[in-house]
């Protein structure tokens, strides 16, 4: 029978963080970076995050910006709005927003024959605050995303692509890359709401963490 080792309650992540170093080695991750990556990993027990995080130039010092400047997080499940950290955000003056179960929002799918992650999309057009949209499951709001970049309709100032899945879930992520805009995606068929929700979380602990550097 393996040992048990014995943890206090208040201190499991603290260890979680720990184990994740000693077994990531010397592998490189860069500094900045580096929060998201480790929880990414902390949240789904799997080391391919060490490498399949993507970063487009300049996205975290955007997200610093965007977050300490009360942006408006948008995700395509309610799991992932439940995912991510109230009391950060309320720190920080976001707000965090989903559409996929509004009525509307069913309505307009079907009566466009759409998905209702692509028609939360549409929605999310008329957000006047800057918007960082979150995408954990559905590939079809990566590429209703792409349709509105291309033609100037929406263009959300950071995205976060991280669906799982198998159909068309690796090409929307390339997509979004293509595209230009400030992101960070899970490259490959992994992600999911949770992974979503750790890399906004991840990334609004950062900017709280500056802020305080900043006010000392």
């Amino acid at each position: 029978m393996m040992e048990l080792e014995y943890v206090l309650p208040a201190d499991i992540e603290k260890r979680s963080f720990e184990i994740i170093k000693s077994e990531l080695g010397d592998k490189f991750i860069p500094v900045e970076i580096r929060p998201v990556v480790l929880r990414a990993i902390h949240t789904t027990a799997d080391f391919d995050y060490a490498d399949n995080l993507y970063f487009s130039d300049g996205v975290m010092k955007k997200a610093m910006e965007l977050l300490k400047n009360g942006a408006v997080i948008v995700t395509d499940t309610n799991m992932a709005k439940s995912g991510i950290n109230k009391k950060a955000l309320s720190h920080l003056g976001c707000r965090v927003e989903c559409f996929m179960a509004d009525e509307d929002i069913a309505e307009t799918a079907k009566a466009n024959g759409t998905t209702r992650a692509s028609a939360s999309v549409d929605k999310a057009a008329s957000i006047c605050e800057p918007v960082i949209y979150a995408v954990g499951n559905a590939p079809t709001a990566l590429v209703r995303l792409c349709d509105h970049i291309r033609d100037k309709s929406f263009i959300p100032q950071l995205v976060i692509g991280a669906p799982v899945g198998f159909v068309n879930v690796v090409q929307s992520k390339e997509m979004i890359i293509e595209s230009g805009v400030p992101c960070i995606v899970a490259r490959g068929r992994k992600g999911g709401s949770n992974v979503a929700a750790a890399i906004c979380n991840a990334l609004m602990y950062k900017a709280i963490s500056e802020i305080k550097e900043n006010d000392i």
